[in-house]
């Protein structure tokens, strides 16, 4: 009967217990990122529209594409998208393809968005999550307009799927 009650109050207590965060979410590497969940890349002082123009002038000049990503030091999937595309593996392969901008929105899916006129203007009404990337032809027209809110993961993949899906 003893045993019984220990058990039962046990049970209970298990909800309680902390669970670490390889149990719940591994924390992953990127080779060479020390901190790959941290990021100053969405700079909230930086003139978000002169960047995305500075980006589609540069795009126009070169041939190239502009990935606008559009995300917050504070989210933990910009973060690591961030450091995958600036990282050594990836930054040269990107480099050859794209002009990257990358424009602090906050976090609007929770009510703390900023720099709202950049989604807006490449027709994007609700950001479903962050980082949100779009893929930008020199003109500024999205060609990824339905993948470009699936980033909101971005913290789940590999260096290696993220290189996959952009150099396509």
């Amino acid at each position: 009967m003893t045993r019984k009650i220990a058990l039962a109050f046990a049970a209970l207590l298990l909800p309680l217990t902390p669970v670490s965060a390889s149990e719940d979410a591994p924390l992953r590497s990127i080779p060479g990122v020390a901190t790959p969940y941290e990021t100053t890349a969405f700079d909230p002082d930086a003139d978000a529209m002169a960047a995305v123009d500075a980006a589609l002038d540069a795009a126009r000049r070169s041939g190239k594409r502009v990935l606008l990503v559009m995300g917050a030091n504070d989210c933990h999937d910009s973060a690591w998208l961030a450091n995958a595309v600036t990282s050594a593996d990836l930054a040269a392969a990107l480099a050859t393809r794209y002009h990257i901008v990358f424009v602090d929105i906050g976090m609007p899916q929770v009510g703390r968005g900023r720099n709202p006129e950049i989604p807006t203007r490449f027709g994007f009404r609700k950001i479903k999550g962050t980082p949100t990337v779009a893929i930008l032809d020199a003109r500024g027209h999205v060609l990824n307009r339905k993948a470009a809110p699936k980033w909101r993961n971005a913290a789940s993949r590999n260096v290696t799927e993220i290189q996959t899906e952009l150099m396509q």
